[in-house]
């Protein structure tokens, strides 16, 4: 790998020589490796086959897990979020022990795994919301809730410059892995001001079908904003907000 110098920077294929563009750069690499043919049917790369289909099964079910909530990450995640949650759905497929090499995936995983997964790295739920919070998953009811104690809002939560006010916001997906479908809803407050007074409590719900079989995930998360004549703006175009998985229920 060579890093491209100069004014005109090359994208594409010139002889053997590859040239493309990624976050570290322009960059130049000899094009070569295995034929893919002989990947496709040569016992010798049986693990590789295998390692690829398994790859390519949690490329599909982060994107799926992704897409189910791109309503609510819209300003909440940073530039690498897709492919650490890959990484992180390798590890729920590689949970899975029931199914052969090649075929694990997350349905058979242990999706309980995705907790804790934050959608934005530089500004992680514990760091911005410093409250107390309950979760309850309820497969039969089909409802997913999270619930927060009275705050005060100085004390108790750690803002960016220039925020007046903030959203407290609550997702819930169902994610049908193996049909590649989903369904979500979703709980938000009202403009909330970053104050001393005590807020009320916060208890949200998010209800979806009731006695599925399929995973659960509930993400909590919290947006900043300032006011400017009677107008809200998400502070850094969303930079500091952040989203979490806080409950999964993988799914019987």
């Amino acid at each position: 790998m060579a890093k491209q110098k100069g004014i005109i920077k090359i994208k594409g294929t010139l002889g053997d020589i590859t040239f493309y563009k990624t976050k570290d750069g322009h960059l130049a690499r000899e094009r070569g490796g295995v034929d893919a043919k002989r990947i496709a049917t040569d016992p010798a790369f049986q693990r590789t086959r295998e390692n690829g289909s398994e790859f390519g099964r949690a490329v599909q079910s982060s994107s799926l897990l992704r897409r189910a909530f791109k309503s609510v990450l819209q300003r909440a995640a940073d530039g690498r979020m897709h492919t650490r949650l890959t990484q992180r759905m390798m590890k729920v497929l590689h949970a899975d022990a029931t199914s052969i090499r090649g075929e694990r995936n997350v349905i058979d995983g242990e999706a309980v795994l995705l907790t804790g997964f934050e959608f934005n790295l530089r500004a992680s739920l514990e760091s911005k919301l410093m409250v107390p919070f309950e979760t309850i998953i309820d497969r039969v009811a089909g409802t997913m809730a999270v619930t927060l104690p009275s705050f005060v809002p100085t004390i108790m939560l750690d803002v960016p410059k220039g925020t007046t006010h903030y959203k407290i916001i609550s997702a819930g997906a169902l994610v049908d892995f193996t049909a590649g479908s989903y369904k979500v809803a979703s709980s938000g407050t009202a403009f909330l001001p970053f104050d001393s007074v005590a807020t009320v409590a916060v208890d949200q719900v998010n209800t979806l079908a009731a006695n599925t079989t399929a995973p659960l995930f509930l993400i909590l998360g919290i947006e900043f904003f300032q006011e400017v004549n009677n107008t809200f703006y998400n502070l850094s175009n969303g930079a500091y907000n952040a989203f979490t998985i806080v409950e999964v229920d993988g799914g019987v």
